[in-house]
């Protein structure tokens, strides 16, 4: 990306939210900016990828792949990311902003530094790939760039932007370049294209090597002569450039750059471990020397026209630095007694001999007094472990300091210490011990807290490993009817979902049984208004279909319902048919006809009729009917008629 491009973006808003304020940075894959992120109110940095892999869609996908996996570590030596996208064809990632200086900037302006300096940078940078390894991340482009040293002297590592998850090994891109940066790559990456964490620590040995010498360990005129270097050499001892390196920190470079991997320290607790074995072993003298950098070495000749083809046969050679200028001859060592006279011919011999005599009863008082200073008030002498527990780590190691002892710290959780402050020590307070001892002291990091997650919705059978990776605790199950929550899903849970517990917490769950199963209720023949308090109190809906008439049921009761019986869930609906009552027919006049044909008009209407002969039979006349002509009776009432 061009310096015009760069200005360009200078004043641009991204995705609604960063303005741009200034250039920062350019890289081999992408430009970073200061940008204030408009939300949040806060400055953040803005790497935004070059044009040309940004329209690389298969470089695209992996690296939001990759940037969600480095957003996944949350640790205060590693650069926080806190966003990813694309905007207008510009792919960016937002990241902490760390205000200080680059290793490469410390290197070129401080090195060699003194092995307690160098040990200092390096421990939160083995943090930090300790953090990324536990989370299945390998960095693969640890180098000075990467790593920031903040104003206020916490190390942070940058840019993992070619990390990977670590059961992925392969470290090419989609056209089979090897990533990473050529003077840190291991060999593995260079030979086979395959990185692993034990990758990450090669690197981080080349790191050490320059911090202690000023110097890159690996060097060359391309890039290929510096990946043949990686595979074919050996990496010489720091002490042969800066000869106050001490021999331990010599052996600990060896060891993590070493050409096999399985030959190095196999993860990052492990070197670690030794890091501050060492730091504990060293004298202040030694932790503290500052040494000055030999001549630079010639560089390593390349393999000659009678070997194998290699590498760098097909550069041509490269030419060598002028060689270093020769050491000062050292001065000749005089014997102590080479001042003394020599006695004449003529003195007796014994006195000759005095002189050896008296130079040794000296040099035994000498060292007879030597050494009750040294196995008293000097180094070599014995102190008190103070008792530190309580009080603040920076305290601590000042009162170790006090009684010439060494502080190892390492941390723990504690319920009862607040963050900071020593829980305990090893050995004890009272014990004691040499001077220059190491004192292992135990720091508290503040209660051990997890997150209670939302498990919410969530099938209550995967609920127990969920809380088992956060080290929480399944606790009592019950079961309700739910409306909403399909069966065998979370319905509630307690603690609350962001609940801060200790470790091992029990959450009790509430796990849905579906949708309760109501009792249809029977309501035919019962008024309206009784059916639909019933059904209405059973969490039902009621439903009324079109009125019928009905000669058995009165009118405004129910005379049907849909369905009888049965179940159904809250909200169904219970469909009823009302009575309008029986149908009303006119009642005709059927006196002083004869019976029969009375008769047949009355049922012809849908009445019955029922025949009263109070005389017996005479004329056969209807004398009386019971309803009298033009009133209404129900259709299959009867009518009562009195013949004579």
């Amino acid at each position: 990306m061009t310096s015009s491009v760069t200005d360009a973006l200078v004043g641009q808003v991204i995705d609604g939210r960063y303005r741009i304020l200034s250039h920062l940075a350019d890289g081999g894959m992408a430009s970073v900016y200061v940008a204030m992120d408009a939300r949040l109110e806060r400055r953040v940095a803005l790497k935004i990828m070059r044009p040309g892999l940004a329209s690389d869609h298969l470089f695209v996908d992996r690296f939001r792949r990759e940037a969600r996996a480095a957003a996944r570590l949350s640790h205060p030596n590693v650069v926080a990311v806190f966003d990813q996208g694309e905007d207008g064809g510009e792919v960016f990632l937002v990241m902490e902003l760390v205000a200080g200086k680059t290793l490469r900037e410390v290197i070129h302006a401080e090195a060699p530094l003194t092995a307690r300096e160098a040990l200092a940078v390096l421990e939160p940078i083995l943090e930090a790939l300790r953090a990324a390894h536990d989370a299945d991340i390998i960095h693969r482009d640890v180098k000075p760039e990467n790593v920031l040293v903040r104003t206020d002297g916490e190390v942070k590592v940058a840019d993992f932007g070619l990390a990977r998850a670590a059961g992925s090994q392969s470290t090419t891109s989609q056209s089979g370049v090897v990533l990473g940066t050529a003077s840190y790559l291991s060999p593995e990456q260079v030979e086979h294209g395959t990185s692993d964490a034990r990758s990450d620590l090669y690197a981080a040995g080349l790191l050490l090597f320059e911090m202690l010498t000023g110097r890159k360990a690996v060097t060359g005129e391309t890039a290929i002569q510096i990946a043949y270097r990686h595979v074919h050499g050996t990496i010489e001892p720091p002490s042969e450039i800066v000869p106050t390196v001490p021999t331990a920190l010599d052996e600990m470079v060896a060891r993590a750059t070493a050409t096999e991997p399985a030959d190095r320290f196999p993860d990052a607790a492990t070197f670690l471990g030794a890091l501050r074995s060492v730091r504990g072993l060293l004298s202040s003298d030694e932790l503290d020397r500052r040494g000055v950098a030999g001549p630079a070495p010639e560089a390593p000749s390349e393999p000659d026209a009678h070997r194998s083809t290699s590498p760098t046969q097909a550069l041509g050679t490269t030419t060598d630095p002028p060689a270093a200028p020769a050491a000062h001859e050292a001065a000749p060592v005089l014997s102590p007694t080479a001042a003394l006279p020599i006695p004449a011919t003529n003195q007796r011999p014994r006195t000759r001999r005095r002189w050896p005599l008296v130079a040794l009863l000296l040099s035994l008082l000498v060292l007879g007094g030597s050494a009750g200073w040294w196995f008293t008030v000097g180094p070599g002498g014995t102190t008190l472990v103070p008792d530190v527990a309580g009080v603040r780590l920076e305290q601590a190691e000042g009162s170790l300091v006090a009684r010439h002892l060494r502080g190892a710290p390492t941390e723990a959780f504690s319920e009862s210490v607040p963050r900071g402050q020593v829980i305990g020590l090893t050995p004890t307070a009272g014990t004691e011990v040499r001077k220059r001892s190491v004192v292992t002291l135990v720091v508290s990091k503040g209660p051990e807290r997890y997150t209670v997650p939302d498990l919410t919705g969530v099938k209550a059978g995967q609920v127990e490993r969920t809380l088992h990776k956060l080290t929480l605790t399944l606790g009592p199950r019950t079961e309700q009817w739910s409306e909403t929550v399909p069966k065998g899903e979370v319905v509630s849970q307690d603690p609350a979902t962001g609940t801060s517990v200790g470790r091992g917490a029990a959450v009790s769950l509430v796990v849905s049984k579906g949708r309760e199963p109501i009792t249809v209720p029977e309501v035919v023949g019962k008024p309206l208004t009784d059916a639909q308090a019933a059904i209405t109190a059973a969490g039902l809906e009621i439903e009324r279909a079109d009125d019928a008439h009905s000669g058995t049921v009165a009118k405004g009761s129910v005379i049907s319902q849909k369905p009888a019986e049965g179940t159904l869930h809250r909200g169904d609906k219970v469909t009823v048919t009302v009575s309008k009552g029986p149908v009303m027919v006119q009642v005709p006049s059927v006196v002083g006809k004869r019976v029969k044909a009375a008769e047949k008009t009355l049922t012809d209407l849908g009445l019955k009729v029922r025949i009263e002969r109070p005389l017996g039979e005479f004329f056969e006349l209807v004398r009386n009917q019971s309803v009298r002509a033009g009133q209404s009776a129900p259709k299959g009432s009867t009518i009562v008629l009195t013949v004579v």
